[in-house]
């Protein structure tokens, strides 16, 4: 079971995931903690080639830093953001600069703005982090004009931030959404702007994080001022919050490239810039008035194609794999007999669970809570009863099951797919998220045998 599903059990459930998601960006100083990433957003925005008059909507703009710069260009800008307190702290530094800047609340997922009504839609480390990109995918495109810039700088699932992210996952339970970081994923990207876009390009930049003290003091200061980190750290007990701190603190030593008392980190992120273009066929956020009681449609068959294409690329990465390949440990579980084959076939054996799950949640029943541990657990029996799964086998099961899951979710009425999308994107993302990890173990074990 993926930790998707885990938490994604009724829409009170989700409505309590999306409150903690605003008090843990309400916590902290955001807005402290974004000056010192000014001069890298300075250069973001100025990639995008903005024209004067433009109109901009920065999409989870916190405490205005990039709406801040497009005004100072010239560009008419609207900023929102779900953590009101950093809105009222973006409002009074766009005062003090005597700028026209309109900062008001909106989730990513459910913009209150017309459709084409701006010229240029940028996210900047901020939309990655709503629970559904999907939803933010086609709410992104929705509200830019044809021929218009959605455009999206997001960290990458490899890079620091990402090694970070994936260091504080180990010592809290699974947030009940999909990872963040898939967003600086290029395969990801394009299968989720692949509706009313006309075209795609991509780049890996660089972010350089530079603080004038040493690596232990910007673990604390993450700590008191970045939201995640900071809630992350409170939901821990001292031995917990002294373990994270350690790791974090050589997360940060090893990559430091600085001298002396100071920090110097560069950080990997994928920018996304996209054309608008007509076709949108997914509404973003339908309401009750869109329903039909018990009628299937054209989300329903979306999402059945979106899977099932998903699990046909990595039936087609796996079938390349050399018998040594498909042995190959995945990268951090050596030591857990967690190979490439493994993965992919406990991804092929989820599929009924995870549909089981769905229906269950989406006849509005009760669903029992998994604990991190016994999630754990789970995957350890998996990974030591298939050990020496074979490759047709998992290929075999993987085929079967998706073909399955993909009919199943193409019977769910508008309806259903409300209460319960969110559990089914692991089905879409995890396939996507195993290919790149095993592609990462490949290459691991080929450089292993070089160095022989």
């Amino acid at each position: 079971m993926t930790a998707i599903a885990k938490d994604a059990k009724t829409s009170q459930d989700f409505e309590q995931l999306k409150n903690r998601l605003k008090t843990t960006w309400m916590t902290g100083d955001y807005d402290l903690f974004s000056r010192f990433m000014k001069k890298d957003a300075v250069q973001f925005f100025q990639r995008l080639g903005v024209t004067q008059g433009s109109r901009l909507l920065d999409v989870g703009c916190g405490a205005g830093q990039l709406a801040l710069i497009a005004a100072r260009a010239g560009a008419q800008v609207i900023g929102c953001d779900i953590a009101t307190n950093w809105l009222k702290r973006a409002r009074a530094r766009a005062a003090a600069e005597a700028l026209e800047i309109t900062f008001e609340e909106a989730d990513a997922e459910s913009l209150p703005y017309a459709d084409g009504q701006f010229d240029a839609v940028v996210s900047l480390i901020g939309a990655m982090f709503a629970p559904r990109p999907h939803l933010v995918a086609a709410e992104l495109t929705r509200v830019c004009r044809l021929g218009g810039m959605v455009a999206m700088a997001n960290w990458t699932p490899d890079g620091f931030v990402g090694q970070m992210f994936r260091t504080i996952s180990k010592h809290i339970a699974p947030s009940g959404m999909p990872t963040p970081m898939l967003w600086g994923d290029e395969t990801t990207v394009r299968d989720r702007l692949r509706e009313g876009i006309a075209d795609l390009k991509f780049a890996l930049r660089v972010y350089h994080f530079e603080y004038p003290f040493p690596p232990d003091a910007v673990v604390d200061f993450f700590r008191s001022h970045y939201g995640p980190m900071s809630r992350a750290f409170a939901s821990l007990d001292a031995t917990g919050q002294e373990n994270l701190r350690s790791e974090l603190v050589q997360l940060w030593s090893a990559h430091n490239y600085s001298d002396g008392n100071t920090t110097s980190v560069d950080a990997e992120y994928l920018e996304v810039i996209a054309t608008r273009g007509r076709n949108i066929l997914v509404e973003a956020q339908p309401t009750a008035t869109h329903h039909i009681e018990g009628s299937t449609g054209r989300r329903s068959a979306l999402l059945a194609d979106r899977i099932a294409e998903a699990a046909a690329d990595l039936a087609v990465f796996a079938e390349g794999l050399s018998e040594a390949e498909w042995r190959a440990p995945m990268p951090g579980s050596e030591s857990e007999g967690r190979s490439v084959g493994v993965l992919v076939h406990h991804v092929a054996s989820v599929y009924p669970i995870e549909i089981d799950l769905a229906r269950t949640i989406a006849d509005g029943a009760d669903v029992p809570d998994v604990t991190w541990e016994v999630f754990a657990e789970l995957n350890a029996n998996h990974a030591q009863d298939h050990a020496w799964v074979t490759k047709a086998a998992a290929l075999e099961l993987l085929r079967r099951n998706s073909r399955n899951a993909a009919a199943a979710v193409r019977a769910f009425t508008d309806e259903a797919l409300d209460r319960t999308e969110l559990s089914l994107i692991g089905l879409v993302e995890t396939p996507i998220l195993i290919v790149r990890q095993a592609v990462r173990a490949v290459e691991s074990q080929s450089n292993q045998g070089r160095d022989r």
